[in-house]
């Protein structure tokens, strides 16, 4: 197909802040349709996107615009249904993390996907983070990560209602899932074992996640999370033999290597990416570029349903290992 044909189900304010203008920006790509059930979300998203076709109702949207692919973008909880019937009408599926509210769900729509042939992925757009992926190449130019480290704290004390959308997924399920699927993208392999230590910090929740997690390429990654923290810090760390890189995605990486007192570099995320746009430098750009790249050859996204099915597993074996 020269462009994928994208029906997008979704307009608030995640899908417009870095789906609608990355797709926008790719070539390969027109979004053709808009659904959502709020109206005056509808009318303003298609009018800055200038697009004609706008329903309220999915299954409409896909009998008549006849999209290639499907976004949905909205709470995990919501997607089980929609992204089923669009898998068994044949379309290529994109949704946010996390895919669904369970391991066994996304098993499900990894499975149904297969059945039907279907292109699917999932947003865990920090691997697709440039300085992160430039960070990892060089990393293993000493040869393979043998230890990572992915940190991710977040200030959510004296939360007077449960997290998130009042409960219906837990917080290592629902936000710090991006912090597991890297170090587990860091690392490579399968997991071997799994220790860790699953807290509740002041709530009546679980909301602090330290784990210790084997693989079979030989890594050990290391898993810090905490919703009780000072504030929101995103961290990763990635070691090979003689070299070392310290990464935040939201401002630089920092390379060490030899024993060098002084960094061997120091990159800027933004120049790194070539953009100063938050969804250009944090890898939303590049995850919906994959994405459409993917449609198009045909082949299996490295974010697809079924590898993130590994990704809730390994979200499992911690609360089990924690306990």
């Amino acid at each position: 197909m020269e462009k994928v044909r994208v029906g997008m189900v979704g307009a608030g304010s995640m899908a417009n802040a870095v789906h609608y203008p990355s797709l926008a920006e790719i070539d390969d790509a027109e979004i053709v349709a808009i659904c959502d059930i709020n109206e005056e979300r509808l009318h303003s998203t298609a009018d800055k996107y200038g697009v004609d076709l706008r329903y309220t109702d999915y299954r409409r949207m896909v009998e008549e615009a006849d999209p290639d692919a499907v976004y949905v973008i909205m709470p995990p909880h919501h997607l089980f249904d929609i992204v089923i019937w669009l898998l068994e009408q044949g379309k290529h599926v994109f949704i946010e993390k996390p895919p669904g509210v369970s391991r066994f769900q996304t098993q499900s729509m990894a499975r149904a996907a297969e059945r039907n042939g279907c292109v699917t992925m999932v947003g865990f757009n920090r691997r697709f983070i440039p300085l992160l992926v430039k960070a990892k190449e060089r990393v293993e130019t000493h040869g393979p990560v043998l230890q990572a480290v992915a940190t991710f704290y977040k200030n959510l004390v004296g939360a007077e209602s449960y997290p998130y959308y009042g409960g219906a997924v837990d917080i290592l399920t629902c936000d710090a899932v991006h912090a597991v699927d890297t170090l587990r993208w860091m690392c490579g392999g399968e997991v071997v074992s799994v220790v860790s230590d699953v807290r509740r910090f002041s709530a009546p929740w679980e909301n602090a996640f330290f784990a210790l997690v084997r693989f079979s390429s030989g890594a050990t990654g290391v898993l810090l999370t905490n919703w009780a923290a000072g504030k929101r810090v995103h961290t990763f760390e990635m070691h090979s033999l003689g070299i070392s890189a310290f990464v935040d995605g939201n401002s630089q990486a920092v390379i060490y290597e030899d024993n060098e007192e002084e960094p061997a570099e120091v990159w800027d995320v933004k120049d790194v990416a070539g953009s100063g746009e938050f969804y250009k430098f944090y890898g939303f750009f590049d995850e919906n570029r994959h994405f459409i790249e993917c449609v198009r050859e045909g082949r299996e996204p490295i974010t697809s349903f079924g590898d993130a099915v590994k990704t809730m597993e390994l979200v499992e074996m911690i609360y089990r290992a924690g306990t």
